[in-house]
């Protein structure tokens, strides 16, 4: 019998019908900002960042939490003594800062949040400064401050051997030309870039596949990778910031980008508007996903619905703009790709994978 994310104890449709009615509640708040001599921008909400907007800049917030990657470094650093912990900061970064560039702002200070059940967590000395040093890390790669943080201690609501690790960033779009606000058009190009893996999404159910496995973590992934299964899970997420810096300093304009995350490849139709996203040059999945569909098994479908399964980060721009948006990324270290065309037909809004025989419609995203 195949998995699915859902097996795992993750139902996004619960997930979005909360985030739906946080979001309804929340416009009944914006006519507080004007005290402040701010607004809010229209069509915001439902985007990876919130923004508020002033007479000559926006200003972006964003929230966002790490998941339950951390469990993975746990187990692995009890059976080998490995420590990944500054991998794991970087991750819960990266999950951050990814979500506030999609709107165009820069990060500008990004605060931790570290949640444990005891406060013994932070005994370990060696976990512990793994952990402060990736953080740092992070956002230096971020090109923000490390603006502070709060860490309680939370007995009876976290397990006394667990972190929880989130955070929120505060950024800014000057000149406020520099939004990226979903100016599609019929037949722009999709790049990809490229992820380093999993990065932050699905995680509870790779936890899940390793229970299953006689070696657990210390599966042997194969296909041509050497690393182990919790090795290849717990690379460090890419932060996709110096793209979006890069395509504005060299005057590219992007129209949308969206960070692949949770919801996998449906992510790629989050803009509210319907447009078609035709991918015609998928690569082949990285050894980790080959493995994970085989350990599951997964189908395929639900391996898209789940994953990134190697994009961590897409942007739409006109066609005769990206070369030079592949220049740019390049540029910056990413790897990149064109996959594909964005497609204007009608009322229809869906992501085809035509070689794969994959169609995710807009019923299988619901974030508004």
């Amino acid at each position: 019998m195949s998995l699915s994310y859902e097996s795992s104890g993750v139902n996004y449709d619960q997930l979005d019908a909360f985030k739906r009615a946080c979001q309804r509640a929340a416009r009944t708040t914006s006519g507080e900002l004007a005290a402040h001599g701010y607004a809010e921008p229209a069509s915001t909400r439902g985007e990876s960042a919130y923004l508020i907007e002033a007479e000559d800049h926006f200003l972006a917030h964003v929230e966002e939490g790490l998941g339950t990657k951390n469990l993975v470094a746990d187990a692995v650093y009890a059976q080998t003594g490995k420590n990944f912990y500054r991998e794991i900061a970087i991750d819960t970064v990266a999950t951050i800062v990814n979500d506030l560039a999609t709107c165009g702002a820069l990060p500008i200070s990004v605060a931790m949040h570290a949640a444990v059940g005891e406060s013994a967590w932070f005994g370990d000395a060696e976990r512990m400064q793994a952990l402060v040093d990736g953080w740092a890390e992070g956002c230096r790669q971020a090109g923000a401050v490390w603006g502070g943080g709060e860490t309680p201690t939370l007995r009876g609501i976290v397990e006394k051997d667990a972190i929880v690790l989130a955070g929120s960033a505060i950024g800014r779009i000057a000149p406020k030309s520099l939004r990226i606000q979903g100016d599609v058009q019929d037949g722009d190009a999709i790049i990809f870039l490229a992820s380093s893996g999993v990065q932050t999404n699905g995680l509870s159910l790779c936890r899940l596949i390793a229970e299953r496995l006689p070696q657990g973590y210390q599966t042997p992934i194969g296909h041509g990778d050497p690393r182990t299964y919790g090795e290849a899970l717990l690379a460090p997420s890419v932060i996709y910031v110096a793209f979006v810096r890069e395509c504005q300093r060299r005057g590219l304009k992007l129209n949308y980008v969206a960070h692949v995350t949770g919801h996998g490849w449906r992510k790629l139709m989050r803009l509210d508007e319907p447009f078609v996203y035709e991918i015609t040059a998928p690569r082949a999945p990285l050894p980790l996903f080959q493995f994970l569909q085989q350990a599951g098994p997964i189908t395929e479908r639900e391996m898209y619905a789940t994953f990134n399964q190697g994009v961590g980060f897409a942007a739409y721009v006109a066609p005769a703009l990206a070369p030079a948006v592949l220049e740019a990324a390049r540029a910056g270290g990413y790897e990149a790709w064109e996959a594909g065309r964005v497609r204007k037909e009608g009322n229809r809004k869906a992501v085809i994978v035509p070689s794969l025989g994959l169609e995710f419609d807009s019923s299988t995203l619901q974030v508004r």
